[in-house]
């Protein structure tokens, strides 16, 4: 990188721990330009480095757009694992500008002895799943997928989210506001304490909720996992934020470094 070519401009697909980490990292690197963009689902987001946007760019052709309007030389897709829908705007906003783009994706989940887990490939899945598994159900999914569980009218739900839900919801839900990182033993008292029969939850991978797993694993409980979506075809993913910033310093190189 020139002394006096200007720095390159990395957009982060934010809105994970992730992304906060690498923002950060950037930002204290130095020399370099840090926009994450935050789809605007959470009303109050942690805080970042760098500049922030907030709100959907319409679509691939859109973010297409943006990349080329605001000269951006690499694309870091950070969303969350589920996220699927962006990451293919992403994917085909890349192609169409060539734009480098990396995904980062925190490894999933892996089952240990003693789990009972029921792997399932959506949510719609998931709430068929339930009915032979348990009464009352303690689901981790997020606000946004509960329409999935509405039908399920002799089930009774306890909801953790970041921020309410809205309807559609089950009929008998109790909703429990809070965000992670969570421990082994709050997750034990909230699994007794609402008599909580079946687990179910995204394979969201990372430490900050994982703990839920071991709780029910301690208590012999079913876990219904939501496996990820697949990345778009000649994606691969980069495993946590040092693998990123690695791949990004050798596209910076001087000579051709491609990814």
């Amino acid at each position: 990188m020139s002394a006096h070519a200007p720095a390159p401009h990395v957009l982060v697909l934010g809105g994970t721990t992730e992304a906060r980490r690498l923002a950060a990292g950037l930002t204290a690197r130095g020399g370099v330009r840090v926009t994450t963009s935050l789809a605007g689902r959470v009303a109050r987001p942690g805080a970042l480095e760098g500049e922030v946007r907030t709100g959907g760019f319409g679509g691939a052709e859109g973010l297409a757009r943006w990349l080329r309007e605001h000269r951006v030389d690499a694309v870091v897709d950070a969303t969350h694992p589920f996220a699927a829908g962006i990451t293919a705007h992403a994917a085909r906003a890349a192609t169409a500008t060539g734009v480098p783009l990396l995904v980062l994706r925190r490894p999933g989940w892996r089952p240990a002895a003693g789990d009972r887990w029921h792997p399932v490939p959506s949510l719609g899945a998931a709430a068929d799943a339930l009915p032979a598994l348990g009464r009352r159900v303690f689901l981790t999914t997020g606000r946004l997928g509960l329409s999935a569980f509405a039908h399920l009218d002799d089930l009774h739900f306890v909801v953790r989210s970041v921020e309410p839900p809205g309807p559609p919801a089950p009929a008998h839900l109790e909703v429990l506001l809070a965000r992670g990182p969570f421990t082994v033993a709050g997750e034990l008292q909230a699994l007794r304490g609402h008599r909580i029969d079946v687990l179910v939850t995204k394979d969201s991978g990372g430490e900050a909720t994982a703990a839920k797993l071991a709780a029910a694993r301690e208590l012999g409980l079913p876990v219904v996992v939501v496996r990820r979506p697949p990345l778009p075809e000649g994606v691969t993913a980069l495993p946590d934020t040092a693998a990123v910033r690695e791949r990004l310093e050798r596209l910076w190189r001087p000579g051709p470094t491609p990814l």
